[in-house]
């Protein structure tokens, strides 16, 4: 675009050059034609005199900016070399962390090198105290005095005592009682079906605790309900024992509606503790699938909606692989209500993870010889030891049970177990018979001293009977443990 400057430039040389031939027309007297000539000569004189002036004075200004751009060039080219310069001080002190890095792994390395023979020595001392001990402790427990017996039992001859050692001394007493357990066998259907009758109706239906820890924390995380059946004589009966019998008489449906009343007593207890503690039920199948009696389970549950997250409850795996659609219909209506499902007595490694997670189920009890068995591995699908992390991915948390010793332990952690149960870490421990209220504070202290504590004998809440063995076996799955490393 034209700018003003030069069209007020190009006016003047034309009314200039229109003066001049004016001029010379009025006062010279020189003709037209001749005025106007002069005055279109003074025109162009004008008009090249100013291109003139401009190319001269655009050429000094091309000449200040190329001298400009010089002093630009110059000032880039001292920023560049100052770049360069700090440049190469930074690669030096990169490279002089780099060796003091490397000095100081080596160094590192050295000292692990040298833990590492520490360690291996320890282990071998440690299985030499092993053998050592295992070598005289074998005399002296044969040459163990056997205890006295209660002052306030009857006393009975030795010869008598020696040839009825299963039936224990009448202890008065329920915690005393509480101990003994009938052993298997010892009882026929008849006889079983009339103490499992009156055991029902005289509420003898106690309740063990068994906790499950993480590993290799150790930390307790959930307890299961064992079911303990008291008779006349308050001794107990196993679990094993009645529930054959309790399934063909129809019992088991009450005898449920008791555990889960007991399980639902315990966990309010509980977690006025710990939040996040969990319990354990078992539920049979038969209750599973009778609808009188599940009605009666779902209606209690319901109204105990709010401990969902934290009440698991277990069925065996070959009731999940028969389940019915009465059953299937039932399972679903729990999972609606926010409930958890667990699998235990667990025979094969034939699981389909997908299918289980869609049916609420959230944890699986292997046992620990089975993850174990090398021959798993060729007759399921997939190695014991990528088990818990196919279950992982659908939600699901492998639960290694029955643990008896810590090399057991060592080989569950190569297979990124979480969670295990045992007599390892504590057996199943009856509550105090005037309530589940002491227990609230004591179990969960209990179950994370693992060690053969006292604690079970002195009013805690949980007997102690069990720790001497477990003791033994922790003695010797540490030696095992120091043997591995």
């Amino acid at each position: 675009m034209i700018r003003i400057s030069t069209i007020f430039i190009a006016i003047c040389m034309v009314l200039v050059a229109a003066s001049l031939g004016l001029a010379l027309y009025s006062v010279a007297g020189i003709s037209g034609t001749e005025s106007a000539i002069v005055a279109l000569t003074a025109l162009t004189f004008l008009i090249l005199y100013n291109a003139v002036s401009m190319r001269l004075r655009d050429r000094s200004d091309v000449g200040g900016q190329i001298a400009d751009l010089s002093r630009g060039t110059a000032d880039l080219a001292r920023q560049v070399a100052e770049f360069g310069r700090r440049l190469a001080a930074v690669e030096g002190r990169v490279a002089s962390a780099n060796s003091t890095n490397a000095d100081r792994v080596q160094s590192v390395v050295g000292e692990i090198n040298e833990l590492g023979g520490l360690v291996k020595q320890l282990a071998a001392t440690v299985s030499a105290h092993e053998d050592l001990l295992t070598a005289t402790g074998a005399p002296q427990a044969a040459a163990a005095p056997l205890p006295e017996p209660v002052a306030d039992a009857p006393k009975e001859p030795a010869t008598i005592a020696a040839a009825k050692p299963a039936v224990p001394p009448p202890v008065p007493g329920a915690a005393a009682a509480a101990s003994v357990v009938d052993p298997p066998g010892a009882r026929n259907q008849t006889q079983m079906l009339a103490t499992l009758r009156n055991a029902v109706d005289e509420n003898r239906i106690d309740i063990f605790l068994q906790p499950m820890v993480t590993l290799p924390q150790r930390k307790v995380r959930f307890y299961e309900a064992v079911t303990r059946l008291r008779d006349e004589r308050d001794q107990l009966i196993a679990a094993e024992e009645f529930i054959s019998v309790a399934e063909a008489s129809g019992l088991i449906g009450r005898i449920d509606n008791m555990v889960m009343l007991r399980c639902v007593q315990v966990l309010r207890r509980l977690m006025v503790r710990n939040k996040d503690v969990g319990v354990f039920c078992n539920v049979a199948a038969s209750t599973l699938g009778n609808s009188t009696t599940f009605s009666q389970c779902l209606d209690f549950l319901e109204a105990n909606r709010a401990l969902a997250p934290s009440l698991v409850l277990e069925f065996k795996q070959s009731t999940f692989r028969n389940l019915g659609p009465a059953e299937t219909e039932n399972l679903a209506a729990l999972a609606q209500r926010g409930f958890r499902f667990s699998i235990d007595h667990v025979t094969d490694l034939r699981i389909e993870p997908r299918e289980l997670a869609d049916r609420g189920v959230r944890f699986i009890k292997v046992p620990a010889a089975l993850l174990l068995d090398p021959r798993q591995a060729s007759t399921s699908d997939i190695h014991p030891s990528d088990l818990s992390d196919l279950l992982g991915r659908f939600g699901i948390d492998l639960i290694a049970e029955r643990i008896e010793g810590e090399r057991a332990v060592v080989d569950l952690l190569d297979y990124d177990v979480r969670f295990g149960q045992g007599f390892l870490f504590a057996p199943p421990r009856p509550l105090r018979p005037e309530g589940a209220s002491a227990t609230a504070g004591a179990l969960p202290n209990q179950a994370q001293e693992p060690k053969g504590s006292d604690q079970g004998s002195n009013g805690s809440g949980i007997s102690s009977s069990g720790e001497t063995a477990a003791a033994a076996h922790r003695a010797t799955g540490n030696a095992a443990l120091a043997r591995r490393i």
